[in-house]
């Protein structure tokens, strides 16, 4: 078989395409930190997160004998029609629930779903399975209590980035449980789903500081717990994929859906012209046609029959 990446790009007008393309020409691009003590720096000079209006209620879920503080939206009118768990990235070692309130307050009220930010701890403090234990507790703790908070039990999952490897992995081991059933949908944005350095782009961020303040202990990385790209995929919800054409990790999101549509899931791949690592999150008109893509996609899922 044959196919030229092309052939998979998602459908943007080419005057964003340009816009991108100018937009990161100008850019110089970031570096995370490289040390626990580049780490400690940059994460005092992290601005505070912009506040929603309304703010965000703070919760405790439980699950799986753990606890985790949680931020949780309700829509501004009428009752929620599904509750989209969120897991945000950061490297596993940075940010917090809180950054993406402002993204979260908007999924609350044009979505019309409740919407609950996973706090999970991070690294190195908290090195695996910290993060995938707190993740999986807000998940086991809707699956429990979302009829009765929020009157609907219909459940989607999603993240970027570190935040997408932690969904995935949430996910597996939920369907290991028994519980993955109230599932409707996980959107994936540009995960990294190897950390052992065994595919091409998990070589190519294996000396990567985040890998080793999160997994450094570990002495089989392939674990899927760690690198979900190497699990047993079967039995998971429908899967949206996205990803960038520049993307240093484009090669293992482009992996993760073969051997998901292998495992018989439903899967759809976007990739995203002359887009990196974190184009979503950034200022320009791709990065909101791909939001307001996966806002749809999301949709679809929660309220279909």
């Amino acid at each position: 078989m044959r196919f030229a990446l092309d052939a998979l790009f998602a459908d943007v007008p080419a005057e964003q395409v340009d816009e991108a393309r100018d937009f990161y020409r100008s850019r110089a691009a970031g570096r995370g930190p490289g040390t626990l003590a580049e780490l400690q720096e940059a994460r005092a000079r992290r601005s505070a997160p912009a506040a929603a209006d309304p703010p965000a209620v703070e919760e405790t879920a439980e699950g799986a004998e753990a606890r985790v503080p949680v931020r949780v939206f309700t829509p501004a009118g009428g009752r929620p029609r599904g509750v989209y768990l969120d897991i945000h990235g950061g490297g596993f070692y940075m940010d917090s629930a809180a950054r993406g309130d402002g993204r979260n307050r908007e999924i609350a009220d044009t979505l019309h779903l409740a919407v609950v930010s996973v706090d999970y701890r991070l690294a190195p403090e908290h090195p695996w399975p910290a993060a995938t234990d707190d993740c999986e507790a807000a998940a086991l703790w809707l699956v429990a209590e979302a009829g009765a908070r929020f009157g609907t039990s219909r459940l989607a999952i999603g993240g970027s980035s570190a935040g997408a490897t932690l969904a995935l992995a949430t996910l597996l081991r939920l369907r290991d449980r028994g519980a993955v059933g109230r599932f409707t949908g996980a959107a994936l944005q540009f995960g990294t789903y190897d950390l052992s350095a065994r595919t091409p782009a998990g070589r190519r961020i294996a000396d990567e500081y985040f890998i080793q303040a999160y997994a450094g202990h570990v002495d089989d990385r392939a674990l899927p717990d760690l690198s979900p790209v190497y699990g047993d995929l079967g039995g998971l919800p429908p899967v949206l994929l996205v990803v960038g054409s520049a993307d240093v990790l484009l090669e293992d999101n482009l992996a993760l859906a073969g051997r998901l549509s292998a495992a018989g899931n439903d899967v759809e791949l976007r990739v995203y012209p002359e887009a990196p690592h974190g184009f979503t999150g950034h200022p320009t008109a791709m990065a909101r046609t791909a939001l307001s893509g996966v806002d749809s996609w999301l949709r679809d899922r929660i309220t279909r029959s």
